[in-house]
């Protein structure tokens, strides 16, 4: 009987747990369709015709396209360059964590995450301005030393459950320390691998306040920043403006739900192991 209270309460916690995530998503989809009339209206009733004049003049005002491709190519480097650094890194620090060098560099870079960003913000934009990496190359390097702190610590504690005598029976073999981690680590490493992908990911497609004091070229501008620029004009039309938010949101909707399976497989074979 406990049983089926237990499950019961958590359905229900479920249920509207899914509401608090579909019902934005619902108006989003939704009104972005509508036209200015529409919103006069039952603001949670459908659109009656569903046009996409919306999108394209959306498309219009703020480029789009361009800063599309901006946020696209900042998220696919940062992504690949984090999770190849950033493994690395930590490999080499949990295999050493008897020595004090790397336990020191273990402890500072945990220290890291506990520095909020608008105390480093201005001497950031100071720096980079005087290093010339105010631009979409700095904001990439930026992304990956910022991820390394958080990314180090998940890092080594999977890398920790990994028996050495993998490794030994690889150098036995004749594999270098290169060799050792890039053929026997890092293909261990699936699961959080594919954990820092996803979060790394999000945090670079979805952040605006990096974009916002780095970049100082319009065309450099990715997509949160470009929405920003225009809220102004999207004050008076919610329509427009939600048509941009979901275009800027689908991408990341599109690559969660086709590398799904690789990431729940990267878990399942990270459990067998």
């Amino acid at each position: 009987m406990n049983r089926k209270k237990h499950s019961w309460l958590i359905t229900t916690l479920l249920i509207l747990g899914s509401l608090l995530i579909l019902f934005p998503l619902y108006l989003t989809v939704t009104i972005a369709f509508k036209t200015p009339p529409e919103m006069a209206g039952n603001l949670l009733a459908l659109p009656k015709t569903w046009s996409f004049d919306n999108f394209a003049n959306a498309i219009e005002m703020t480029n789009f396209f361009s800063a599309f491709k901006n946020s696209a190519f900042v998220t696919v480097f940062v992504v690949i360059f984090t999770v190849m650094t950033n493994s690395l890194v930590s490999y080499a620090i949990a295999r050493n964590m008897h020595k004090k060098f790397y336990k020191f560099l273990y402890f500072y870079f945990l220290s890291a995450m506990f520095i909020p960003f608008p105390i480093i913000m201005l001497p950031l934009v100071k720096q980079t301005s005087a290093w010339g990496m105010d631009n979409l190359v700095g904001l990439i390097i930026l992304y990956i030393v910022f991820n390394l702190s958080f990314n180090v610590f998940i890092y080594i504690g999977y890398i920790k459950s990994i028996p050495v005598e993998l490794e030994e029976a690889a150098i036995m073999d004749g594999a270098s320390t290169w060799g050792v981690f890039w053929k026997v680590i890092f293909p261990l490493l699936a699961p959080m691998n594919a954990t820092v992908a996803i979060i790394t990911s999000l945090g670079a497609w979805n952040d605006f306040m990096l974009p916002l004091v780095l970049l100082s070229d319009r065309d450099m501008a990715t997509l949160p920043l470009v929405q920003y620029i225009f809220q102004s004009q999207f004050s008076t039309d919610y329509n427009l403006a939600f048509a941009s938010y979901l275009m800027a949101l689908a991408p990341m909707i599109i690559v969660y739900i086709f590398a799904q399976k690789w990431i729940i497989s990267g878990v399942m074979k990270g459990s067998i192991k």
